[in-house]
């Protein structure tokens, strides 16, 4: 830890992952933009009151959305991790009873990475 940094806190991130779920996302303009100039995000308002991070209610700084996002990345990785973990015991458990496995029709049903 930093020598700047004082007071960390644990995280949950299945919290903060539900917090992020419900967070109104939209296109917007700052009132100096050009009008073909977009931005994408939340409002700073909805952030404050999700999250309570942050120095105020009418910004969002980068390291907080950074962080928001990392702990939202590794609460669907451990959720994909335990989902996994538990259709590898439903394979084993079915190819005991002698049930037909579906892993060709599953690996043709996943996204394909580019």
């Amino acid at each position: 830890m930093s020598g700047a940094v004082r007071g960390s806190d644990p995280v949950n991130g299945y919290r903060v992952l539900e917090q992020v779920v419900q967070l109104p996302v939209s296109t917007w303009r700052y009132h100096w933009d050009p009008p073909h100039v977009r931005h994408l995000g939340p409002m700073a308002q909805d952030w404050w009151k999700a999250f309570g991070i942050g120095e105020n209610d009418r910004t969002i700084c980068c390291t907080d959305a950074n962080g928001v996002a990392i702990v939202a990345i590794q609460a669907l990785h451990r959720e994909l991790t335990e989902l996994r973990d538990e259709v590898a015991a439903l394979r084993a458990e079915g190819s005991r009873q002698g049930q037909p496995d579906h892993t060709e029709f599953e690996k043709a049903s996943e996204p394909k990475s580019s």
